[in-house]
């Protein structure tokens, strides 16, 4: 089974590799998979899905904190929790450095207010490593 810190730090390699390429390449857009899919880069200063009124800046002690909490919880096991890890270490690195995170991938075919939204690829690890960790308790 992958470890925790090898799918933390790919995740996080990636992404930032991601970010890297897209602002090298002026921030381009593009449609993928027929529509379904579209990178639309633009820059999310807030919080996730503009929840919480707060600047990047002002998010990453709460992410911190989040991440902490989260290795406390799950004991820091799992490719779930190191690809939640990842991801939100890679969006902490983001605000951290840039006081603001890449979002570049819409999803306008989703269904409900899912299409409305930018993600990006730590968003997208987050997601996965939530699911699998929900997973794997059940099995418990």
């Amino acid at each position: 089974m992958i470890g925790l810190s090898c799918a933390a730090g790919a995740v996080l390699a990636l992404c930032g590799q991601v970010r890297g390429t897209l602002e090298r390449k002026g921030l381009p857009r593009k449609e993928l998979a027929g529509g379904r899919v579209r990178v639309e880069p633009r820059y999310n200063q807030g919080s996730g899905f503009g929840l919480v009124p707060l600047n990047g800046r002002q998010m990453a002690p709460l992410s911190l904190a989040a991440l902490w909490a989260l290795l406390g919880m799950c004991g820091g096991r799992g490719l779930g929790t190191g690809l939640l890890l990842g991801g939100g270490l890679s969006n902490l690195w983001e605000r951290v450095r840039h006081g603001r995170v890449l979002d570049y991938l819409r999803f306008p075919k989703a269904p409900g207010p899912l299409k409305k939204y930018t993600y990006n690829l730590a968003d997208l690890a987050i997601f996965l490593g939530a699911v699998l960790m929900v997973l794997r308790r059940r099995r418990r």
